[in-house]
């Protein structure tokens, strides 16, 4: 509107288009619980995502229903939206997703790319981060800095009784996961140029020239 604020991203697309790939995109994540699209996609399914969820903690038929007019194919993710997901973050007020930005997934407008998660599940980004992280710093022997700090607190206080437990087995896993990248990293130094006496011929030597004797 001419004169206000816009109150939403229209991406590009009719009013009827636009609700489609929301709700096309919601139903991914609550399949996938990850989705990888571009940062404006991203942001305006993250709040229909949002409402989805809020729908499905009142746990009450209307707002089933409500919840099942926005998801295609409602039967086949319906169940995991009113119990698994809202278990989960039943303890949660708000937030129960996340956008993280990417390198552009089109290499030729270089348009900004993100990905939008559900937080505290298996695929939580941010939380394998975090962990990955904490690995190094203790490989490294340094302390952590305040944003590793703030990130830990962040991604392990909904996550229940072994939040901890949990998370230590991560770090352990990032850990063994680092450590098998760097032994194969590793040059093969048993043959190094060192160990040959005589030198090794370059791509660009030039090969003498053998006569022919004739008999």
């Amino acid at each position: 509107m001419a004169g206000g604020a816009m109150r939403y991203r229209t991406l590009g697309r009719s009013s009827a288009h636009r609700q489609a790939l929301l709700r096309n995109l919601v139903t991914s994540l609550i399949k996938q619980e990850q989705i990888h699209t571009t940062w404006h996609k991203a942001k305006e399914a993250q709040r229909l995502a949002e409402h989805v969820i809020t729908l499905a903690k009142k746990n009450t038929e209307s707002s089933k229903r409500d919840a099942m007019a926005i998801l295609y194919s409602p039967h086949e993710h319906i169940d995991k939206l009113m119990n698994d997901l809202r278990e989960r973050y039943q303890n949660r007020e708000g937030g129960y997703t996340r956008v993280l930005r990417t390198e552009p997934k089109n290499k030729y407008d270089q348009g900004e790319s993100a990905i939008l998660e559900l937080v505290d599940g298996p695929k939580d980004m941010l939380y394998a981060i975090t962990a990955a992280a904490v690995a190094r710093d203790r490989a490294l022997g340094r302390p952590h800095t305040s944003l590793l700090l703030h990130n830990l607190a962040k991604v392990t206080r909904f996550r229940g009784d072994n939040a901890k437990a949990d998370f230590e087995a991560m770090v352990e896993r990032m850990a063994a996961l680092e450590l098998s990248k760097a032994r194969k990293a590793e040059p093969l130094t048993k043959m190094s140029l060192s160990d040959s006496s005589e030198p090794r011929p370059s791509a660009y030597s030039v090969v003498p020239r053998v006569e022919k004797t004739w008999r």
